[in-house]
């Protein structure tokens, strides 16, 4: 049994409780945790009874000690994003972070397909740790969704939403076409729902701010913000 839990913002209760109370296999977080101290601390209680996962979001980048937090931890190695891992028998593709207008905004053309491409733009003013500004490690580039395109998996998770939501992406659908994934979940919205795309071939479940889902898409610990529309197929 695999959790799929909505976006934490500091709140790690019901990660922990439904991992107490359903003892699943692995938990994925899916995004914007809001860390003031690192992961395996906020988690440290079930860390002998689940394994944890996580792609990265939006809000991951805001601060530099929410950052550390997340990507510096002793589960740092559990980051999802751009990469499949078979876990509990499925195999699962990450892509955390968010669209970005600066970077690549679908449907326009990417403006910087990759990090390199954005670096040689920055000047000293602009770099953060030698690198490129902390926002942009949580932003979706072209070279992230190529490498996963050519992969195949069973669950895609991502922080932004595919076409399913009204703010959703379609090249979203198309990726997880392309992996051959016919189950996505997402965070980012603060909405449980469920519905279909690409004509009822991928199922795809919001999960609520602090809410948490099973791998079929019941919801099990209602997010804190919810909105559950009826379920229904996209013409896409």
């Amino acid at each position: 049994m695999i959790l799929f839990a909505g976006d934490p913002h500091g709140d790690f209760e019901p990660i922990i409780r439904g991992v107490k109370t359903y003892s699943p296999q692995a938990v994925v977080l899916l995004g914007d945790c809001d860390l003031e101290r690192s992961l395996d601390e906020e988690l440290g209680e079930i860390l002998d009874r689940t394994e944890v996962w996580f792609i990265p979001g939006n809000h991951d980048g805001d601060q530099d000690n929410w950052y550390d937090n997340l990507f510096g931890s002793k589960l740092s190695d559990r980051n999802l994003h751009g990469r499949v891992v078979e876990i509990d028998g499925r195999r699962i593709a990450g892509l955390g972070g968010v669209f970005r207008e600066k970077i690549w905004r679908p449907p326009t053309k990417p403006r910087f397909p990759t990090r390199q491409d954005l670096l040689r733009t920055c000047g000293k003013g602009q770099r953060w740790r030698d690198s490129i500004p902390r926002k942009h490690h949580v932003t979706i580039f072209w070279q992230d969704y190529a490498a996963l395109w050519k992969q195949k998996a069973d669950i895609l998770v991502t922080h932004e939403a595919p076409s399913s939501h009204r703010f959703g992406f379609k090249e979203l659908d198309e990726l997880a076409l392309a992996l051959g994934a016919n189950i996505m979940f997402h965070g980012h919205h603060h909405e449980h729902y469920s519905r279909t795309i690409c004509r009822g071939k991928i199922a795809v479940h919001g999960v609520g701010k602090c809410g948490i889902s099973d791998e079929n898409g019941q919801v099990l610990i209602l997010g804190k913000e919810h909105y559950q529309p009826r379920l229904k197929s996209s013409a896409t």
